[in-house]
Parts: C-alpha cells; sequence; structure tokens
C-alpha cells in the first residue's frame, strides 16, 4: 500500500479524538473498519504510531513524527488546491457574486467580524478563511506570495504601510484613546492630556508596526519619558489595566467591559489607520470595491457600538 495524504488524515484524527472508536465515529466510519486502516498505515510506515489503552489512544515516537509532517503537509495541500481553484478563476471568469473563496489575514481590529458577517451573508457558498496575526509584516507577506487575498493592518499617523507592491486603501482614521480603570481619577473625564500619566505604567498587544515609535515620540513631546511597555494579549491587557496596575493604548470603537474606560487623549497626539490590502495582479482586485464596502460598514458598525467615540466625533466632526 502506497501512503497517501486519505491516510495522513486517519493519523490526525485518531490524534485529535484521543481514541479510535471517537475518530471514527468523526469520519463517519465503523470502529473495526477505521482500526483495519490504522494496521494498514502503520505496516506501511513500519511500526505502531499509537499505544492504546482504557484512556485512549496516544501516540508513539514514530507517531509524533508522521503527525508532526503531516500537519505541515495537509494544510500546504488545502492552500495549493485554494490558490489553484483561485488562478483556474483568474484564467477565466470570476463567479457572478465575487470569489469562490477569500482568505482574510488581520491583525487586532474592529473589521474581521462585520466583514466576515457581510461575505456570508451575500456569498454563502463561499469558502471563508481567516488568519490572525500581531504582525502587519506577516500578513504583507502573505499577501504577497498568494497565501492571503486580503490583509487588515493599521499604521501610525502617516507611516507607510509594509511592501508598496501591495495596493492599499485607508478605511479609517481614528484617534488614539487610552485604557484607564474604574477608579483612575480620569475614568469619567471627557479627555486627558498625556502628560498627566507621565508616571503610569503602559501595558500593550504584541505587534511589529510603528505604533511603539510614534507613542515613544509622543510622550517626548508631552515631557516624559514612558516606562516599559508590558506586552500581552488584549484579554491580559484588560485585566491588567482592571487590577490598577497599568494603563494601556486602545482603539476608540474598544468595548467597554466592568472595570475599564476607554478616554479620549487631549489634542490627538496619536491617530491610527485603519487599512485593507490585496495583490493589485491577483483575482481578488476585481472585488477589492466590495470588500473595501464591507470594511467600511464595519467600521460604522465598530462606532455605533461606541458612545465615547460617538461624543468624541461630535466634538471633532
Amino acid at each position: 500500500m502506497r501512503l497517501e495524504l486519505r491516510h495522513l488524515r486517519v493519523v490526525c484524527a485518531i490524534a485529535d479524538a484521543g481514541s479510535v472508536t471517537k475518530a471514527a465515529a468523526s469520519l463517519g466510519l465503523a470502529a473495526p473498519a477505521l482500526t483495519t486502516q490504522l494496521q494498514r498505515i502503520e505496516r506501511t510506515l513500519g511500526g505502531q504510531l499509537f499505544v492504546r489503552d482504557r484512556r485512549g489512544a496516544h501516540p508513539t515516537p514514530l507517531g509524533e513524527l508522521v503527525l508532526a509532517r503531516a500537519r505541515v503537509l495537509l494544510p500546504a495541500m488545502q492552500g495549493l488546491q485554494d490558490e489553484a481553484a483561485q488562478f483556474a478563476g483568474a484564467t477565466g471568469a470570476l463567479p457572478a457574486d465575487g470569489l469562490g473563496s477569500y482568505r482574510i489575514g488581520a491583525v487586532n481590529g474592529p473589521l474581521i467580524g462585520g466583514m466576515v458577517r457581510r461575505l456570508a451573508a451575500a456569498q454563502p457558498h463561499a469558502q471563508l478563511h481567516t488568519h490572525p496575526s500581531w504582525s502587519a509584516a506577516e500578513l504583507a507577506g502573505m499577501l504577497g506570495d498568494g497565501r492571503l487575498d486580503f490583509a487588515l493592518i493599521g499604521t501610525c499617523g502617516e507611516a507607510q504601510p509594509p511592501d508598496s507592491r501591495l495596493a492599499w486603501h485607508t478605511v479609517a482614521v481614528a484617534p488614539v484613546f487610552v485604557l484607564l480603570p474604574d477608579e483612575h481619577p480620569y475614568a469619567e473625564a471627557a479627555e486627558v492630556e498625556l502628560a498627566t500619566l507621565a508616571g503610569a505604567r503602559w501595558a500593550a498587544t504584541p505587534g511589529d508596526g510603528c505604533l511603539a515609535d510614534c507613542f515613544a515620540a509622543a510622550c517626548t513631546r508631552a515631557g516624559f519619558t514612558p516606562s516599559p511597555i508590558h506586552e500581552n494579549d488584549v484579554g491580559g491587557v484588560t485585566d491588567l489595566v482592571r487590577g490598577g496596575d497599568v494603563v494601556a493604548l486602545c482603539q476608540p470603537t474598544f468595548r467597554e467591559v466592568v472595570g475599564v474606560r476607554a478616554v479620549p487623549l487631549a489634542g490627538t497626539p496619536l491617530r491610527w489607520r485603519h487599512l485593507i490590502g490585496w495583490h493589485p495582479e491577483a483575482p481578488a482586485a476585481e472585488v477589492a470595491p466590495k470588500l473595501i464596502q464591507y470594511a467600511t460598514e464595519s467600521y460604522d458598525d465598530a462606532i455605533h457600538l461606541s458612545p465615547r467615540y460617538q461624543a468624541w466625533l461630535t466634538r471633532h466632526p
């Protein structure tokens, strides 16, 4: 027997389920039939892939090796199929309602949810794949080599997005707010001067963008040097702020949770541009206007969910 991709899917299914019986149910097979298939795979590979006991099926060292390779090969093959389908579509007519599949990468921001929801409603049969990342450079690289159709990133102020060979459209330009704990003296203020926070400890989500440099420059203009920034994910940063240990920069569309408040910075010393990008020679370029519309509508939705941002926009039309 020759090893095929379907055999690797079987091995992954057993490892993910933790037992042959559960894997058989997920694959729509009888447990004895899957056991027989696993035995054939093991004979082909020359050794046992799983040890089975009362607690289930556990990979052997050989099984771990096969799983490591399978988890690389299977997504790569799926990516090849998706790219081939898009390439074939590029040489002919696109489906009447757009692409047959969409691969969208996004850094932390308010656009991806609304875009996916609108795409799913407009093209219920299209395949939608999302790729989260902290790195705008990574997403730009994936656009450049055809692994993504669209990328949602951000840049600080007028900084240029990565890779000038790609097409970028500005969806929105927004002020940067500061996230404060409820008990902070300025938590209920209409705005707070950056210099007032000179003695604070700061937290931020990871990223390779320009915000850290822009923030340091803004603090210098305000007359102080910020303390070292503690990096964490969104939930971790929120918890740190809620606990009163730190303050953090945030987007004005931040959905406030119990214990924290998003407050505008006086004079808007920092601005953030939301961008959508695509490769100008890819099939995605033909549907980019539709995706721009969805991104813009998604940002409008996010504004409507943020009373503080709406109030700021009223004061700064």
